[in-house]
């Protein structure tokens, strides 16, 4: 493929803009667009991201990749609503190109499960109030057939290994059939095992439901396994941005997928 490439202002290059196909295999997708205008956030005297811009593919699945510090959660909490820029402007765009309600819900690195409620009652909470109790578990139960948990529904959480209670916390999230997920390294804190089971999980679940996905993580393996796009960011800044245009699911250690995780990790660490 061969593109034309920008730099940025360290001399990194920047991919051009494009549409990325959508993965085989996926049901109606329900997913939003997200558009990034000039987003700047600081704290105090202190810039964490400067004038970014943005634009991603309803129903897209991105990465986030980055040393500590360039911003990554920062993104996350203001895409989600939690914090609100210093300047600029996020929008979530529907099939029509206005802007929408993106119904978006977020998975942390800590599962954050309610000790005193079951599984089943803990999905459950990701649909709010004012659901009827058996409608609220019958959408409860399928959330946690999704991630392959339904055996598990009336058990306390401190009887879940650290991969159920995760699967419990990604179920919590899909409850509510959200058009944007956004996913702070939902995995970081898992074995190396469970967590290429729980990558492939993550990546069903995506391909199902068609929802748009943003996830961080610290794992560049990880990021071109499981992403359409992936995006360096590096003193709140966009270094690099990168498309994955391979079939899936991916063979690990390709040389192709090599190659490209070797060009990431040049640009977090140049």
């Amino acid at each position: 493929m061969n593109q034309s490439r920008t730099k940025n202002v360290w001399g990194k290059d920047i991919e051009p803009e494009y549409e990325q196909r959508l993965p085989r295999q996926r049901g109606d997708a329900r997913g939003v667009g997200i558009r990034i205008e000039k987003l700047s956030k600081s704290f105090g005297d202190v810039p964490v991201l400067h004038d970014l811009d943005l634009d991603v593919p309803a129903g897209q699945f991105v990465a986030i990749v980055g040393k500590s510090g360039c911003g990554k959660s920062t993104l996350l909490r203001l895409l989600m609503g939690l914090d609100s820029p210093t300047a600029g402007r996020i929008s979530f765009v529907g099939p029509d190109g206005t802007a929408t309600d993106p119904n978006a819900r977020i998975v942390f690195q800590e599962p954050r499960l309610l000790p005193w409620a079951s599984v089943i009652d803990n999905v459950a909470v990701g649909l709010g109030q004012g659901v009827d109790r058996r409608e609220a578990q019958r959408r409860a139960a399928a959330a946690l057939g999704e991630v392959q948990l339904a055996e598990k529904a009336k058990e306390w959480p401190s009887r879940l290994s650290g991969g159920q209670r995760q699967r419990a916390a990604l179920a919590r999230s899909l409850v509510s059939q959200p058009a944007f997920l956004a996913m702070d390294e939902p995995l970081g804190a898992l074995d190396a095992l469970t967590r290429i089971t729980m990558q492939s999980l993550v990546e069903r679940v995506w391909q199902e439901q068609g929802f748009t996905a943003l996830f961080v993580t610290h794992d560049v393996s990880e990021a071109v396994a499981l992403a359409d796009r992936v995006i360096v960011l590096d003193r709140g800044r966009i270094a690099l941005d990168i498309a994955i245009d391979h079939p899936r699911p991916r063979q690990r250690g390709a040389a192709d997928l090599a190659e490209i995780e070797g060009r990431l990790l040049r640009g977090i660490f140049n």
